[in-house]
Parts: C-alpha cells; sequence; structure tokens
C-alpha cells in the first residue's frame, strides 16, 4: 500500500478535518439558502400586501424621485388619466397636468414640501374627458440615510367631493323642511285642539247674547209703535187697548233680565279672550310667576270643550302651586299630556276614559302626576317615548312631536318630565318644575 501521507505531504488528520469544514460550508450554504427563501417568501408577501393596497385605494396616487419622474402609481390614477402602467413609467408627473397653473403648483409644493404635507388643487389631463380636477396632497419622501429621495402626491377627484357634498347639503335641506312641516304639523294640532276648545266655550254666551238681541229687536218695534200711537194723540182707550195688545207691562218686566243678561253674555266672552290671549301665547319666551292651577284647569277645560267631550278628568285645586315660566308654554305641555291621555285610554276602549290629576311639593319642586286608565306603556317603547318622531298611534294620527316638544318646554324652565307605568295600570307623567 502506498503512502500517501508521504506522497501528498499531508496527513490524515488533515484530510478529516478538511472533510469537516466543507461539511460546516456546505450546512451553512444550505441555512443561507433557506433563509434566503424565507426572505423572499416576506418580500413577495410585503409586495404582494403594497399592491393590494394601491389596487384598493379609491384616492389617486403618484410617487416620484426629485427630478419629478414616476415611479410608482395605483390603479385609481391610471384609471383616472386613462394611461396604463407601462406608459406611466416613462412619464413625468407634469406629464399628467392639463395646464401651466397646474404646473407651477407642482414646482411650488415640489419646493416647499413640508413632513406635514401641503394641498393643492390640481388638473390633469385625460384623453378624453378632458381637464380633471383633484385635491392633492405633497408629502417628501426620504431614503434609509434620511435624504429626500422624491415625493408622494396623493389626492382625490373634487368632482366626488363636490358631487358628495351637493347630495349631502339637498338632503340636509330636505330634512330641514320635513323637520319644520312636522314641527308645523304638530303647532297646528295644537292650535286646533285650542280653537275646538275656544268655539265650543263661545258658542255659549254668544247664543244667548244673539237670543237676547233678538228679543230685544222685537220688543223695540212694539214699543215704538206704542210711543208713536202717543205722539199721535191717540184716546186713552185706544192706547189702554193697543198697550194690552203689544204687551207692552210684559216687555217692560223682561228689558231689565234681558239686558242684564245680554251683558253677562258679553262679559263672558270678553273673559274668554282675555284667557285665551294670557294662554295661547306659546311662542313668547316671557317669564312670570304662574299658578299651574290656572293651567291645569285651562288645560282640562280646552281638551275637554275640544276634542275630548266625553274625558273624566278628576281634579281638585289645592294650594297655590307657583313656578316663574311661561303660561302659555306650560299650558301646552299640559294639552299634550291630557291629550295623549285621552288617546290611550280611548284606544284601549275602556268603559269611560278616565285622567287622575294630583300635585305635590317636596324639596323645593312642584310636581304634578297625570295618571290615565289607558294600557300603559310597552316596556320597548319607554326608553323612546320623549324622541323626536316617535310615536304608537297609527299614521296619520300624530306626528311623534307633542312629548318631544313637551319635554323640551319644561326642561327649558329648569325641570323634568319623565313616564312610568303606575302600579295599578295605565301610565304615568310627572311633572317636576323648581317652585317660585
Amino acid at each position: 500500500m502506498p503512502d500517501h501521507a508521504a506522497l501528498d505531504g499531508v496527513d490524515e488528520a488533515t484530510w478529516v478535518d478538511v472533510i469537516q469544514k466543507m461539511d460546516e460550508v456546505y450546512s451553512q450554504l444550505v441555512r443561507d439558502e433557506i433563509a434566503l427563501e424565507e426572505k423572499n417568501e416576506q418580500l413577495e408577501r410585503s409586495q404582494q400586501f403594497i399592491f393590494s393596497l394601491l389596487s384598493a385605494m379609491s384616492d389617486v396616487l403618484v410617487a416620484c424621485n426629485h427630478l419629478g419622474d414616476i415611479e410608482e402609481t395605483n390603479t385609481a390614477l391610471r384609471e383616472l388619466v386613462g394611461v396604463d402602467e407601462q406608459r406611466l413609467r416613462g412619464m413625468t408627473i407634469y406629464d399628467l397636468l392639463a395646464d401651466g397653473t397646474s404646473a407651477a403648483r407642482v414646482r411650488r409644493m415640489i419646493e416647499q414640501a413640508l413632513p406635514g404635507g401641503e394641498v393643492a388643487e390640481l388638473q390633469l389631463v385625460h384623453p378624453t374627458h378632458g381637464g380633471v380636477h383633484v385635491d392633492f396632497n405633497c408629502t417628501p419622501r426620504m431614503d434609509s440615510s434620511g435624504k429626500r429621495a422624491g415625493y408622494v402626491f396623493v389626492g382625490r377627484p373634487l368632482g366626488e367631493l363636490k358631487r358628495a357634498y351637493q347630495e349631502l347639503r339637498q338632503t340636509h335641506e330636505a330634512l330641514k323642511r320635513t323637520q319644520q312641516q312636522l314641527l308645523h304639523a304638530e303647532k297646528m294640532a295644537s292650535l286646533g285642539r285650542l280653537v275646538a276648545g275656544v268655539a265650543h266655550e263661545l258658542n255659549n254666551p254668544i247664543s244667548f247674547v244673539l237670543g237676547n238681541v233678538h228679543a230685544l229687536k222685537r220688543y223695540s218695534d212694539r214699543i215704538t209703535a206704542y210711543v208713536e200711537a202717543v205722539h199721535e194723540g191717540d184716546t186713552p182707550e185706544q192706547l189702554a187697548e193697543m198697550r194690552q195688545k203689544l204687551r207692552i207691562d210684559r216687555i217692560l218686566d223682561d228689558l231689565p233680565s234681558l239686558i242684564e243678561g245680554t251683558i253677562e253674555g258679553a262679559q263672558r266672552t270678553t273673559d274668554i279672550v282675555n284667557g285665551l290671549k294670557r294662554f295661547s301665547a306659546v311662542d313668547r319666551d316671557e317669564k312670570e310667576q304662574v299658578d299651574l292651577n290656572d293651567v291645569v284647569e285651562r288645560a282640562i277645560h280646552w281638551v275637554s270643550k275640544g276634542t275630548a267631550p266625553h274625558f273624566a278628568v278628576h281634579w281638585e285645586r289645592g294650594a297655590p302651586l307657583s313656578v316663574t315660566g311661561s303660561a302659555g308654554k306650560l299650558l301646552q305641555v299640559l294639552m299634550n299630556v291630557i291629550q295623549n291621555a285621552y288617546d290611550a285610554a280611548s284606544g284601549a276602549q275602556v268603559a269611560q276614559p278616565a285622567l287622575w290629576i294630583t300635585a305635590g311639593r317636596e324639596d323645593g319642586k312642584v310636581a304634578l302626576y297625570l295618571r290615565d286608565n289607558g294600557p300603559g306603556i310597552p316596556d320597548a317603547c319607554m326608553n323612546q317615548i320623549f324622541d323626536p318622531f316617535f310615536t304608537t298611534k297609527p299614521v296619520g294620527k300624530g306626528t311623534g312631536l307633542g312629548l318631544s316638544i313637551s319635554y323640551g318646554i319644561v326642561e327649558k324652565h329648569g325641570g323634568t318630565l319623565s313616564a312610568r307605568n303606575a302600579p295599578g295600570g295605565g301610565a304615568e307623567f310627572v311633572i317636576e318644575l323648581p317652585a317660585a
């Protein structure tokens, strides 16, 4: 066997060491290859993620170097200017602009680009659509060493913004008109209830005065005929006969009561008109000391005389319940709550719709409790009962604003309006106001 150690000048240990080193180098190469594949996979995922972001952006994006040469764009920009990605790579951002004004703005934005960005309106050119106005933001782009490498332009077509703003403005105007119409409808409903009560209330004294005036007219004709006979010199026998025929003595006996009744009816009409003037000024914010007893009685009176003639309201006037506020607005609140109580009790088809009103004073507050014999308030509606436009009434029977407006009125008076279900059944509304 030849002596390899003597032939080659190396011993066996040296060969073993060389083989081990080769194995280590090969293992390292394998590990480096695996790591490289992992890095490539991560890079592909990052590129795919960035590509998906750029494709999903609705805003247009242009990335360029410090000279303005386009390096990257997204799908939104390519669709907006009608140029494919390959052609864009050889263009500058100035080639996308439709006029010199936009080019001057881009130069200024590049010269003055700050980390926070600057916004300007630019006009991009489209091969078929002409100029497209875009609101652009320019931000500097830095390289790994912190030096400025280029700029990123992100923008949104103003046509889209203008359309969205126009639609929003039109919707807002329509909402305001609808709200005004509903508020007007609620005011008309309240006014209708008030007018119905006033008409019924005025009917009695006016009818009484009218009947008395007709009687006085007939009596006036008879007295005139008798006086003319006296002046013509008729004989005493003729005058006596005429006096008996015309019932002059009976007329003279009836005149005081007729005149007194007419005055009383006219005075009653005057009192009604004065009361109406005081309690119907619901749009004025005048504050004065008001006795809630008067407001409750007036509200019961108008609702009962108007839309709820068969409503049994149980109320006894007690000690003065003085608060500071507007009598007209508080009347509107009471009329709304009483009318709702009647509607609820009538809808439940009870034998006799009824309402119980009690009052109390505690801790410097005046409270009114209004409990009806209706079905009560469903639990699902309890948290919405004072919301604007919420109503459980059939379509055409309510605007859903009565309780909402009442809640606001009571709140402006420094009080609270709340609702709950009474233990004995029915709904109970509680109005609390600071005592005067």
